[in-house]
Parts: C-alpha cells; sequence; structure tokens
C-alpha cells in the first residue's frame, strides 16, 4: 500500500464552495446547500482504498452521532474512474449503501474540488465550523490497516467535540495517511 500525508490545508481557511453530483441520490448539491447548522466535515474517500475500507465502519458510526448534534458529513471520491473504474459512481452508490452512509457520497469527476481543498490521500478529513472556517483537518485517529491499533476515530471526534462544546481545539493535529488521490494525467 502506498502511504502519502494529507497536505495540512492552513486552519482558518474558508471551505471553497462546490456544486456536485450525489451519486445516492442522484441530485447535484451545492456546499452552501448542504453545510452543517454547527458544523461540515468534509471527507475525501473511494471505494477501493484500503485505508478508507478500514476506516468506513467508524466515519458511518460518527456521521450518525454528529448529525444529530448538527455537524454534516459530507464524502467526495475524486479519483480517476478510468484508471479506477471500481470508484465509478454507479459503484459509488453500491458502496454507500453497502456501508450505511447516511450522508452525500459525491463525485468530483473533474478533480478541481480536490485540487481547491489541496487534498491529497484518501481518506483526508477536514472540519469546519458553522461559519465554514476550518477549525481541524487531518487523521481520523492512529488506527490504520493491519497496525494493531484499535479504530477509535478520536482525533477528529475531539475536534468535533470541542466545536460543539465552543472550546479551543488542539492545534497540534496528525496528518492523515492513505493512498494518493488518483489523479488524471493529460
Amino acid at each position: 500500500m502506498a502511504r502519502t500525508e494529507s497536505n495540512m490545508l492552513e486552519l482558518g481557511t474558508i471551505a471553497p464552495n462546490f456544486k456536485l453530483k450525489d451519486t445516492v441520490s442522484d441530485q447535484m448539491m451545492e456546499l452552501n446547500e448542504i453545510k452543517g447548522e454547527k458544523g461540515t466535515v468534509i471527507m475525501f474517500i473511494c471505494n477501493h482504498c484500503p485505508f478508507v475500507v478500514h476506516v468506513n465502519p467508524k466515519i458511518s458510526e460518527l456521521a450518525k452521532i454528529y448529525q444529530q448534534k448538527g455537524i454534516k458529513f459530507i464524502a467526495i471520491s475524486s479519483n480517476d474512474i478510468d484508471k479506477y473504474p471500481q470508484d465509478a459512481p454507479d459503484l459509488m452508490k453500491i458502496k454507500a449503501k453497502e456501508e450505511g452512509y447516511t450522508f452525500p457520497y459525491l463525485y468530483d469527476e473533474t478533480q478541481e474540488v480536490a485540487k481547491s481543498y489541496d487534498a491529497a490521500c484518501t481518506p483526508d478529513f477536514y472540519l469546519f465550523d458553522s461559519k465554514m472556517k476550518l477549525v481541524y483537518r487531518g487523521q481520523l485517529d492512529d488506527s490504520r490497516p493491519e497496525n494493531g491499533i484499535d479504530l477509535t476515530g478520536s482525533d477528529l471526534s475531539a475536534a468535533m467535540d470541542s466545536l460543539l462544546q465552543g472550546t479551543k481545539i488542539n492545534e497540534v493535529q496528525k496528518p492523515s495517511i492513505g493512498c494518493n488521490i488518483k489523479w488524471k494525467t493529460s
């Protein structure tokens, strides 16, 4: 497995708006219309990456808990489907149902959204506050496929809890590690 770290977009960055097709509902969705009242988690994921496969159960669990508290979850796949057909939108829809996603799973065909977020790997997590200002970016937790560390979601959960409680979010944030985004070549 290739191990790529997230680029760690600067804290305080305002979330770039986007409008992408949700592979589950087949509807176009715009960030400014689907963002959370208290916060928004944007995740760059895909179907085939072993790092994403590893964290899928925890992503689904956390979404169900925190969406009830006013934090919306949005997943985006930006991979080149010509070279990685297992990440195609029709298969994204199937994966979302299999994993019990309760959030949109958007397809970034042009890869412009991933570039605007400086996304580098899958999974890559971003937490924005109610004003869409970046307050956390990095890993879900220390667990990785085959490293023997329990999957807890502790890093992202702590950031979401701090956001909801109005307390300072730890600025020491570890980059996510995963497969690189499969960029299109000209």
